[in-house]
């Protein structure tokens, strides 16, 4: 009985590094996929000002 209660201690152990781990990596995953949106985002805006400003000198000349 004392083994398995040791094995169950060990298990639960590891389990619960498991999900510590699965936590760490969903976090990550979530904060890179929001950072490389806000960067397309960015470009995106960047972009569009720019061919704004492109055909807005091409009109005035």
């Amino acid at each position: 009985m004392t083994n398995l209660v040791l094995f169950l201690n060990s298990f639960m152990s590891y389990l619960l590094l498991v999900a510590v781990f699965v936590l760490v990596i969903a976090v990550a995953i979530f904060i890179g996929i929001k950072l490389r949106r806000n960067k397309n985002a960015k470009e995106a805006a960047e972009t569009s000002s720019e061919e704004k400003n492109e055909t807005g000198a091409t009109n005035e000349i």
